[in-house]
């Protein structure tokens, strides 16, 4: 069984983020790297995983307190059917969010548009 193993560089490298990131995550409790003889960190597939899971719940605009609570502290047992739970309320509170932002958005476009012909009609007016 190959079990690949990443050093803190080389991940950060990966997901084109700096090292102090990925010790940031440790810090907060969402990584817990192994440690080689030399006390250097060693990152394996399955931290590797967290780390895009974390990264992909930052870009969808996430805090990291929600994210630890979809994928749970890098050392709680948490089951699989609780943080499926928790993802999925995550996920529908953001999908709320983001349909309260596309209405305001046609909202703020339609009044662009009526303000945009009341100056083009005010700007003929001026004109004749």
């Amino acid at each position: 069984m190959n079990i690949e193993k990443y050093t803190i560089s080389e991940l950060a490298a990966e997901f084109d983020i700096s090292p102090s990131t990925i010790r940031f995550y440790e810090e907060k409790g969402l990584l817990v790297p192994e440690r080689s003889q030399g006390n250097q960190r060693v990152y394996s597939q399955k931290h590797r995983g967290r780390l895009k899971l974390i990264l992909r719940g930052k870009r969808f605009g996430a805090t990291l307190d929600e994210i630890a609570e979809m994928i749970g502290m890098a050392d709680a047992d948490v089951s699989e059917v609780e943080q499926i739970d928790k993802s999925l309320f995550y996920i529908s509170k953001k999908y709320d969010e983001i349909q309260i932002h596309k209405n305001e958005i046609k909202l703020f476009e339609k009044d662009l548009l009526a303000l945009k012909e009341k100056l083009i009609h005010r700007k003929k007016e001026l004109s004749e």
